[in-house]
């Protein structure tokens, strides 16, 4: 359950260029050879979001006077749960289950109750803003996986 992907690169994909601190940027989550893969893009070599891209993002690269914080983006996350509905590939099923779990924590999602359906354990989720229900596997990760997951998904979205 390794994903190896990198935080921000600072530097484009497309052109080489290195991303300069306070310049914005375009992140794409790609799915690569079966692995979750983050590539950075300046604003001359974002052309939109690749085919098959995961999830998409934009941000500022982080400067000298910059907080260290991650400010969490409620909209960002919710796009990434969203995109990953569906999928059935463990790393992904996990991927989602952890950023479910930060919707909640964030209180844009509430829980409502679990079932079990063809022997999975699903979490029934509302948004609070749209009020759709959402069904979520609990792929029952250890602790240690969970925090694997977690570290992940801060990585990818650039909060780490």
């Amino acid at each position: 359950m390794d994903y190896q992907i990198q935080p921000n690169s600072r530097r484009c994909a497309i052109t080489g260029r290195e991303l300069q601190p306070g310049e914005r940027f375009f992140s794409v989550l790609l799915d690569e050879d079966h692995r979750l893969v983050r590539k950075d893009f300046s604003p001359e070599g974002w052309k939109g979001p690749p085919a098959g891209a995961v999830s998409f993002w934009t941000g500022h690269v982080q400067t000298a006077t910059d907080k260290l914080k991650p400010r969490f983006d409620d909209d960002l996350l919710e796009e990434c749960f969203q995109r990953l509905d569906g999928q059935t590939e463990p790393g992904r099923v996990n991927f989602r289950y952890v950023v479910a779990l930060l919707l909640m924590r964030r209180r844009r999602f509430r829980y409502e109750t679990s079932m079990v359906q063809d022997g999975v354990e699903k979490m029934i989720l509302r948004c609070q803003r749209t009020q759709t229900k959402h069904e979520v596997v609990n792929p029952r990760l250890n602790d240690e996986e969970m925090a694997q997951v977690q570290d992940e998904v801060f990585n990818v979205l650039g909060w780490k």
